[in-house]
């Protein structure tokens, strides 16, 4: 059994890729469903020298299958957000004290130690899915900053524009769903240098999509703050990349990006091009930490990266979709 505790130690390319050969022989021989694909994909331990030769298992599988590495009890069951009811993928959690490890030291790796701030979530439509993975992880912040007024706003925004105007002069993130932060600006004009806001992507429906550098124009003009973040997470992983700047995402130690060939799996694209996203996510040891999303993406030589949007036949998702 590997000691997940080991995971968030990682601080080198070489411990990474120790740690990813190990968590992906683990997965291997303990998961059911992945085992299956990588003998679809002739692929075994005894192949695999880097982490660039492991398979990745489609994202669609946890929609149809339960994708476990864990003989252990499921202590929750994330449930995507979707715009029907059905064909919607569940990441069975065996360990929720992994997952706050998790996103607690990525926020850490970004924005430095969570007591610092005060947090506003203006999330309405992820506040209606009870089995929200983003809703888990933004309660459980809340909660660490130890701050009376962080807390969760559904679609009262004129209590929301209060708030802020009254922490104006503190050090705030608002964390919020595209299309809510848009009608936020357009209902009150606001002048706030000092706040940081996080967008968490999507529209989910509710207004057009666009681009990440239009929308962040929007926001900059809207808050008059140059503080824009974006977070690039989704229900099938642990763990958060997060733009600080210029939509560019930059990943956790433990957590790295490759572009695939869009029409072969198992073949990558060069830095800079654009292709299909892979992911993995050495916080996801008890379900699969390596995983072919449905986004299209392009790296850059130092391992930045950033979402282009979907793939054409892709179900409409919360996190980050921006085409």
């Amino acid at each position: 059994m590997i000691d997940s505790k080991n995971i968030f130690k990682i601080n080198s390319d070489e411990q990474f890729e120790s740690m990813a050969i190990e968590v992906f022989k683990f997965q291997f021989h303990n998961n059911d469903v992945y085992r299956s694909f990588c003998d679809l994909m002739n692929k075994t331990p005894s192949d695999v020298t880097s982490s660039d030769q492991i398979p990745f298992l489609p994202i669609r599988f946890f929609k149809s299958h339960k994708v476990l590495s864990s003989n252990e009890g499921v202590e929750e069951r994330f449930i995507s957000s979707g715009t029907t009811n059905s064909n919607l993928s569940i990441h069975h959690i065996t360990d929720l004290d992994l997952y706050e490890s998790s996103f607690e030291n990525s926020f850490k790796c970004f924005f430095g130690d969570i007591k610092d701030y005060t947090i506003l979530a203006l999330l309405p439509s992820y506040l209606e899915n009870k089995n929200s993975s983003l809703i888990y992880m933004v309660d459980k912040l809340i909660k660490k900053t130890k701050k009376k007024n962080s807390s969760f706003y559904l679609n009262n925004y004129v209590e929301l524009k209060e708030k802020l105007l009254e922490l104006k002069n503190e050090k705030v993130i608002l964390i919020g769903v595209t299309y809510a932060l848009l009608n936020l600006i357009e209902q009150f004009n606001f002048e706030l240098p000092n706040l940081t806001i996080i967008e968490t992507g999507g529209m989910k429906g509710r207004r057009k999509e666009m681009i990440r550098n239009e929308l962040h124009s929007k926001l900059i003009k809207g808050f008059k703050s140059n503080l824009i973040c974006s977070e690039y997470g989704m229900t099938e992983l642990l763990s958060q990349a997060y733009s600080v700047s210029d939509g560019v995402f930059q990943c956790p130690p433990w957590m790295k990006i490759y572009i695939r060939e869009p029409q072969d799996a198992l073949s990558f694209k060069k830095n800079g091009v654009t292709g299909g996203v892979n992911v993995i996510d050495l916080a996801n040891i008890n379900s699969c930490s390596f995983i072919a999303t449905e986004d299209l993406g392009k790296k850059s030589d130092d391992g930045k990266f950033e979402i282009l949007g979907r793939f054409d036949n892709s179900d409409i998702r919360g996190c980050n979709l921006l085409e």
